[in-house]
Order: C-alpha cells, then structure tokens, then sequence
C-alpha cells in the first residue's frame, strides 16, 4: 500500500493548532482536536473538497501558493515548511543500501582530539565511527549502536541524561527532519517499526510529524564517575558522503563541566 506522508503531515500538524491561534472562535463541543478540515481550506484559500483530496492522499502535488497558504495557516516554522515542500516531490522508489563506512580522515580528525568526545553518525542516528573519550562518556557511543534506540531503550542511557525527555523529542523530530520523505528506506523501516513496538513514547512523538534538523544543544549529563556535565554538542554535515554528520562536545573552559571532562579523560587514559 503507497504511504501518504503528506496527508498524515497535514492532518497532525492541523490537530495541533488551536482556532484561537488563527483568529477563529470556538463554538460548541469540537470533536477532534485543533483546526477542522474546512477551517484549515478557509483560511488557506482553497476549497474543502480540494483540501480534502489532499489529506487523502488523492492529490499529491499541490503548487507552491496552495503550499505556502497551508504553512501559514498550521503555522509551520521554517524546517517544517521546507519539509513539506519535499513531501510532494516526485522520488525514486526507496531500495536497500550499504550503510554508509566512516572516512578514514574523519576518524582521525576524531582521534586527534583527546580532550573533545567526537562521534560519526548517519541520518538514521547509526555510529559509524567514535572517539576515546567520547566511548567513555556513554558505551552507547560505539560503533554500530543507534543512537535514538539507546537513548528509547535502554534504561543506563536514561540515567545518564538529565535532560532525557528533550533528548528524545529532539531525536524523534530531527530523524523526521534528515530523512525527509524517505520514510520508505528499510532501515528507516526496521528503526521505527521497533520503536513503535516497544516505546509508547516514541509512537506518540512520531505521530506528531514534528520537524527539526539536529543542531547545536547543550547536552546535561550525569556521567557514573565524575558527576554532572554540561556539555555543549555541535553538528557538522560531512561534505563529499550521504549526509554523515559528525557530532563534537566540548565543556566552557574553566567551567566544573570540563574539570570533570578532563578527569574523565584521565580516567579513560589509565585505563586504556
């Protein structure tokens, strides 16, 4: 059965804006949630039956004004525009690909940086390569883990993160946002089949089609052996590969957070 990812974006998004929020008073008991089919039409400018056609899935390439109408009316930011420009281009049919291996100059770019923890990842969040002190930060940089799994699943990652709960949403949207309308591919397939199997969680986030690119964050963690850590993360897009993105951390100097990054940087180099 042909996915329609654009009907299921549109209808999630719209679920998500109130009538209030684009000037509309809501009268009487509404039986679904956010904005009626009509309204997002209305105030699009379209007609009903078209918008109908379009969560149906029995029109997907609607033009750019009709598309620009609807961002503005379920209030879309500029990620989740961009995003649904690229739900109603034409692609190829998605087929099985070799995963992706890390540059060898990648790697030792990573190994160069001792007092940095740095790992490789493609779009589906799948290490592909990792730096020593990186490995000692979580055993979940490793290569091979996917990252977005661990962090679901597995109950140490958890722990690990005082900012759990933001680190998820933030994975599920950037996932949205990196592989685009390809949700078809079948490791994407294989990933989100068993995170919605065994995480009510991440079934309920990606319902909510929420679009965001990874980006710069300050990670809090509180690692088993040196304590708190906050630790800024930064993402760079690898030129030249199939949109490898290589993550860096780094602590503000003179902070507590890199005195414990230094110790456990020692740490890490006994006992290697």
């Amino acid at each position: 059965m042909e996915s329609n990812l654009l009907g299921e974006f549109l209808r999630a998004r719209r679920e998500l804006v109130r009538p209030e929020d684009v000037g509309l008073r809501s009268v009487g008991l509404r039986r679904v949630p956010g904005l009626r089919r009509e309204e997002v039409a209305m105030l699009a400018g379209i007609s009903s039956d078209y918008y109908l056609r379009l969560e149906q899935g029995r029109d997907r390439h609607p033009s750019v004004q009709v598309l620009d109408a609807l961002a503005e009316v379920l209030q879309l930011d500029a990620d989740a525009t961009s995003y649904l420009m690229e739900l109603t281009r034409e692609r190829p049919r998605a087929q099985a690909e070799p995963r992706p291996e890390a540059p060898a100059s990648v790697r030792q770019l990573m190994d160069g940086w001792p007092n940095n923890p740095a790992y490789l990842q493609n779009k589906f969040a799948d290490v592909l390569a990792v730096n020593q002190l990186a490995a000692a930060l979580s055993p979940n940089y490793a290569v091979g883990v996917n990252v977005l799994r661990a962090v679901f699943l597995d109950p140490d990652e958890q722990l690990l993160r005082r900012d759990w709960e933001e680190t998820v949403t933030e994975g599920v949207a950037s996932l949205r946002s990196h592989v685009g309308p390809d949700v078809e591919d079948p490791r994407l397939v294989e990933l989100v089949g068993e995170l919605s199997v065994r995480s009510e969680l991440f079934r309920r986030l990606w319902a909510q089609h929420a679009v965001r690119p990874k980006r710069g964050r300050v990670s809090r963690l509180h690692h088993p052996l040196v304590g708190e850590l906050d630790l800024q993360s930064n993402k760079f897009v690898v030129s030249g590969t199939d949109d490898l993105i290589l993550v860096v951390f780094h602590a503000e100097p003179g902070s507590r957070s890199a005195d414990a990054l230094n110790l456990l940087g020692s740490l890490t180099t006994s006992t290697g």
